[in-house]
């Protein structure tokens, strides 16, 4: 039991930074970036900000990963015999690749952009004319990271949707429904 509490916490704790804290340096970061007094200075504030969260980022999916680990086999009987737990594990599995994959991408397109400075921009992933002409790489490297700063919350957002079903399905009535359901 306090094995699976403890997996819990972490599925739990790790998703819920992992969601929060990329979605609130989408929303806040990135504008208030914009606010730093030339387009270089807020190429700069982004970057430092981005490269600040990328190890609390890092040690909140790793948390997220072993907590998910450690529930499935905690729950891997019920997973085997109670309908629909199997279709749901399966779906969160698909969800997390997507959020994983989104993620390690977003992270390479950060670097480059980070290694290139104090590059230009408007905002936190929104190049300037400037970066544009002198730096098209590194400008659609921002480009792409303005779609994907807003679909690792959605998919982590899914994710969190999906685990608050899962709980659900845990409910004695629920595990009994769908147990003999199969």
């Amino acid at each position: 039991m306090a094995r699976n509490t403890l997996s819990r916490t972490l599925h739990d704790v790790g998703l819920s930074a992992w969601f929060g804290g990329t979605l609130a340096n989408a929303v806040a970061l990135n504008a208030a970036a914009g606010e730093a007094g030339s387009d270089a200075a807020t190429g700069r504030v982004a970057n430092a900000g981005w490269d600040r969260w990328t190890p609390v980022n890092a040690a909140a999916i790793g948390a997220h990963l072993v907590g998910s680990v450690g529930q499935l086999r905690a729950n891997k009987q019920r997973v085997a015999a109670q309908q629909g737990v199997a279709g749901m594990s399966t779906l969160k599995t698909l969800v997390t690749a997507a959020a994983l994959g989104a993620t390690a991408y977003s992270r390479v397109l950060g670097q480059r952009v980070s290694a290139a400075g104090a590059v230009p921009s408007k905002s936190g992933t929104k190049p300037s004319k400037r970066t544009k002409v002198a730096q098209a790489d590194v400008a659609v490297a921002q480009q792409q990271l303005d779609t994907l700063q807003w679909v690792i919350p959605a998919l982590t957002g899914v994710l969190v949707a999906i685990s608050s079903y899962a709980g659900e399905q845990q409910r004695p009535g629920e595990v009994a429904q769908g147990l003999s359901a199969t």
